[in-house]
């Protein structure tokens, strides 16, 4: 589990397609006290650690995963979004991510307002409806709240601090974002459609 605030921004320096996909991720953490096999949000999806160094980590990921995110558009430079899994006691900031990405949204239009940006972006059909204005959804593993919401057109907003923090100040037009609906939203839908 996550809570959708990004603790660091990596970088991948190594792509290689085996039997899956191999990824070599630099980062900032302190790599002596994360374990083989922790979970680590990259981009948003939670992916196992295989391998360590002193500054990178190695994830495998399944053509399921590469499938239904953003990780197909990884290349080598690419920086993305990093979480470390939530420990008992960590203060919950954002919302309660799982890591398990829903289905990938677009980016329709930005604009700046003030310091901060406006952001559309357009949702699977199959996902919009579990999208509200004031509700949360994890964006590229960021947790953000939603402003407004026009059938599966939803617009949430950046402020300068989230920008600097993590690779949101590289998006643009056109990007394929990560999405995962609020987990409430996932229950009550299911609960209404068991009715």
């Amino acid at each position: 589990m996550f809570t959708g605030i990004i603790t660091d921004i990596g970088q991948i320096t190594e792509l290689e397609q085996r039997g899956d996909l191999r990824a070599r991720i630099a980062c900032s953490y302190d790599t002596s006290g994360i374990d083989l096999g922790a979970s680590i949000a990259c981009d948003g999806c939670c992916l196992t650690v295989i391998n360590l160094g002193a500054d990178w980590f190695d994830v495998e990921i399944s053509a399921e995963s590469v499938s239904k995110t953003n990780i197909g558009d990884w290349a080598e430079g690419s920086r993305i979004n990093l979480e470390r899994a939530l420990k008992v006691g960590d203060e919950l900031g954002g919302h309660i991510v799982s890591g398990h990405v829903d289905g990938v949204a677009v980016i329709t239009a930005m604009e700046d307002e003030g310091d901060s940006t406006r952001v559309t972006l357009e949702a699977p059909d199959a996902l919009a409806r579990f999208i509200a204005p004031k509700g949360s959804v994890a964006l590229n593993g960021t947790s953000l709240t939603v402003n407004a919401v026009d059938g599966a057109s939803f617009g949430i907003n950046f402020i300068p601090h989230t920008k600097q923090v993590t690779n949101w100040g590289d998006a643009k037009s056109g990007d394929r974002i990560n999405l995962e609906i609020d987990t409430l939203a996932r229950y009550v839908a299911r609960l209404q459609d068991w009715a």
